[in-house]
């Protein structure tokens, strides 16, 4: 591992934004930003329940998980054609890249879509056509996973699933979203031993709201390769051994356990302990139109309230490649520009 010289508190900001990284936990829906709901409302004929775009934005307050889905699922009730999805994932690609991120693993939940009536062919094809117009015009990778809600049964989600096959070769992988509480991840063991047959990567929503249990219960029934969240393994010694033993990454989201409740203040937050137990925690956006904030607001926000280091930002940006699904080359390369950028940045000191 780089030895990471130490930098100035007060520089540390500049580093985070600079540094590059891979983005692993951001649902697509939920980077719609108010401006957008409001113009493909109006491009779709659709009425809002809101005057305006500050009164949709003042309706962002979530007291918890379901309060934060209720107007998540009502924001996306606007994505109803294939050029809505694509210019969706477009504006979060530019944003992205605008953060320095290299790489993006971006969620996509087709029942919110498919219950609407909207074919999974419009949502799956105008991502997947945003992906590749990204990686061309800006020079940003990225991938789709799928993800299930995990408030639905499993028939329908492996309805879902059998829809989606013939677009396979759009997506890399699947996950388990929504609701956690009350909707163990063993509820979906046969679609995720399905999805493991296909060759696709696993991936699942566990210890954000619910317990270190449902943390056990995706890596020994789903077979998860990545937990998404993870943050309540610190109350479970054992469960924090299996982990780094079998470096299972971490997709830590900072500003939306604040907003959500599960910390009561960013200073609070657990990110350092959960690196300093040797887990491959990474920093994600999650659902930055609604949280407040995209990966580098999470990176800056956190690293200001917690006291942590520019060894701790190269770790995480590190992890972020590592704990993702591209090719080793990719990896290799990009760990060799984050090297690079933090030289660079001490160069300059």
């Amino acid at each position: 591992m780089f030895k990471v010289p130490p930098i100035p508190a007060q520089r540390l900001p500049e580093l985070l934004r600079s540094m590059p990284k891979a983005e692993l936990h951001i649902h697509i829906e939920g980077s719609l930003e108010p401006e957008l709901i409001f113009a493909l409302a109006e491009r779709n004929h659709l009425p809002l329940p809101y005057a305006s775009v500050e009164a949709l934005r003042s309706a962002y307050a979530f007291s918890n998980l379901q309060s934060f889905l209720d107007i998540y699922y009502a924001g996306a009730s606007v994505l109803l054609h294939e050029p809505d999805f694509y210019d969706m994932a477009r504006a979060y690609l530019a944003r992205a890249a605008r953060d320095n991120v290299v790489h993006a693993e971006i969620f996509f939940d087709p029942q919110t879509h498919t219950a609407r009536g909207v074919p999974i062919e419009s949502v799956i094809n105008g991502l997947h056509r945003a992906c590749e117009d990204a990686r061309a015009e800006l020079g940003i990778s990225s991938s789709l996973i799928l993800c299930f809600l995990r408030h639905l049964s499993e028939e329908d989600a492996l309805a879902t699933l059998e829809q989606a096959l013939p677009l396979q070769d759009k997506f890399i992988g699947v996950g388990l979203d929504s609701s956690e509480v009350g909707h163990p991840p063993e509820k979906f063991a046969r679609v995720f031993a399905r999805c493991r047959e296909l060759g696709l990567h696993l991936v699942a929503h566990a210890g954000e709201e619910g317990p270190p249990a449902y943390i056990w219960s995706a890596l020994e029934v789903l077979h998860v390769e990545r937990i998404d969240h993870g943050v309540q393994a610190l109350r479970d010694p054992a469960l924090v051994q299996r982990l780094a033993q079998d470096r299972i990454p971490l997709t830590v989201c900072p500003l939306s356990n604040q907003k959500l409740c599960v910390f009561p203040q960013l200073k609070d937050h657990n990110l350092k302990q959960l690196l300093e137990a040797g887990l491959m925690a990474t920093v994600n956006s999650d659902d930055p139109a609604y949280f407040g904030g995209y990966l580098n607001d999470n990176l800056v926000q956190v690293f200001a309230a917690t006291g942590m280091t520019a060894r701790h930002a190269y770790q995480l940006a590190f992890n972020s490649f590592e704990a993702s699904f591209a090719p080793e080359s990719d990896k290799r390369a990009w760990e060799h520009r984050l090297k690079e950028s933090f030289e660079r940045f001490v160069e300059h000191d």
